[in-house]
């Protein structure tokens, strides 16, 4: 058996991880301890590890994430409003599996955003993806892809993401075409796709911000309705980074 034109193969097939592990056995000399069978599960299983923790590191790069977000780092003091109980529920991603929303609200600095991307990181971690962006940048980006010609290529595009994270929603006037196209990646989403909105805005203001009365309505009913809500309190959490620097 000629084992350099064996990990040539290997590599030529793309299966780069088992054909480094299995050099270093050769150069090693580690076959005398383990059986046929046993080699080749440890073979495939390093190489499948190998594609999954690339599939992840993809994942959180496509994602776009602000910040490095934690489930695990999450504050659950009283005065942040934040139950326990209900957050590690959402952990589980289980709103992903039923195709069901999350609505964060609160002042600014509260963790609205940190909120949001920890679900997100947990969700790529678990194989889902995620696209994290803020609202306002969004929408003109849709605006501009009408003018191209690249509209209907772009909601697609937001259509196969298993998890959409729009944060800083409302903080912009919405115009006709934002409007429209929150409509369009609302509607394409509903019962097929989970969202997370985060807003400094209560939830009984965005029909006036979003306008247009029948619009507003139709949005926020397939939103809304199918969503799990956290309204952050307490002071912002950046003043406290603030005073410790």
């Amino acid at each position: 058996m000629n084992n350099n034109q064996t990990v040539e193969k290997l590599k030529q097939m793309r299966l780069t991880a088992m054909a480094e592990l299995h050099l270093q056995h050769v150069k090693n000399n580690k076959f005398t301890d383990i059986t046929p069978d046993e080699y080749m599960a440890l073979m495939a299983d390093h190489e499948w590890e190998d594609r999954e923790n690339k599939k992840i590191t993809r994942l959180l790069k496509q994602a776009g994430f602000r910040q490095k977000a934690s489930v695990a780092e999450v504050s659950y003091t009283e005065a942040r409003n934040l139950d326990k109980n209900m957050f590690s529920r959402l952990a589980t991603l289980d709103f992903i599996t039923k195709k069901e929303n999350i609505i964060l609200t609160g002042a600014s600095g509260v963790g609205k955003s940190y909120l949001a991307q920890a679900l997100g990181n947990q969700a790529c971690l678990m194989g889902y993806r995620v696209y994290y962006t803020n609202t306002a940048r969004l929408l003109s980006m849709l605006k501009l892809s009408k003018v191209d010609g690249t509209y209907l290529r772009e909601l697609k595009k937001l259509l196969k993401v298993d998890l959409l994270i729009m944060d800083d929603f409302g903080l912009q006037a919405f115009d006709t075409h934002a409007r429209e196209a929150l409509m369009d990646i609302i509607d394409d989403r509903f019962n097929q796709k989970s969202t997370i909105v985060s807003s400094q805005i209560p939830v009984s203001a965005w029909y006036d911000i979003i306008g247009e009365g029948t619009i507003a309505d139709a949005i926020l009913d397939r939103l809304v309705n199918s969503s799990h809500r956290i309204d952050l309190k307490g002071e912002s959490l950046r003043k406290g980074i603030l005073k410790n620097e």
